[in-house]
């Protein structure tokens, strides 16, 4: 399956490369609203939110009354999350929260499993996507300016009793059309039984299709916005 992405930064629908560099930027939502309503699940992302530099609270809401959205971006807290799903979102994509670091100066870090079992119990187990997004092979948090001491296999394998999906963000490759690494969807498939969703630098129609047949969803952003992919 394929999920369009919306990316909201500063008010506009944008694309980052790396999650740093601002490459396109859109205004134009009612255009974009419509061209996603056939999808079954559109991924909206608040980035001012996920970067601690404000929100874009009425454009989430706006989104989320017209399109079946999985909402992420600064979720932090079970308030915030109930926020979140009654701005209208489906389901609530928590990242940075779930993780903790234990020293500073090191990185080393752990899965918050207290915060994960506390927003599980709250909401529900499949009403919460966990995010795990890498660089460089370790988990990155705070608006993936930070990393972690911790793979995204060992992550996925600690929050599979809480949670009802998996978005992974392979951050070397997003934003950057040159294929998301298969060998990395096929391993982490392997680690867990709930849906998986891939992102970073997806963008033919035949890498989602090789996905699909692994069992693994597809997101896909910069390809859609720059008329690469057909969708």
């Amino acid at each position: 399956m394929l999920i369009p992405s919306i990316d909201l930064l500063g008010g506009r629908i944008v694309q980052l490369v790396h999650g740093e560099k601002l490459k396109l930027a859109f205004d134009d939502f009612s255009y974009w609203i419509d061209r996603f309503k056939r999808y079954p699940l559109v991924q909206l992302i608040d980035l001012d939110a996920a970067m601690r530099q404000g929100a874009n609270t009425a454009l989430i809401e706006r989104i989320a009354s017209e399109l079946p959205c999985q909402v992420g971006g600064g979720v932090s807290s079970v308030e915030k999350a109930r926020d979140v799903l009654k701005a209208g979102a489906r389901r609530v994509i928590v990242g940075s929260a779930l993780f903790c670091l234990n020293g500073e100066s090191n990185g080393v870090g752990r899965v918050n499993l207290e915060f994960a079992e506390q927003l599980a119990r709250e909401i529900g187990v499949d009403r919460v996507v966990a995010g795990v997004d890498t660089k460089a092979g370790r988990v990155a948090v705070k608006g993936w300016k930070e990393s972690i001491n911790l793979t995204a296999d060992d992550a996925i394998l600690a929050l599979e009793p809480y949670c009802g999906a998996y978005l992974y963000t392979h951050i070397d490759k997003e934003g950057t059309m040159q294929g998301f690494p298969f060998e990395v969807a096929e391993r982490l498939r392997g680690k867990t039984t709930r849906q998986l969703i891939a992102a970073g630098g997806i963008c033919t129609q035949g890498e989602i299709d090789a996905l699909d047949a692994i069992g693994v969803d597809a997101v896909a952003g910069m390809a859609i916005y720059t008329g690469v992919l057909n969708a």
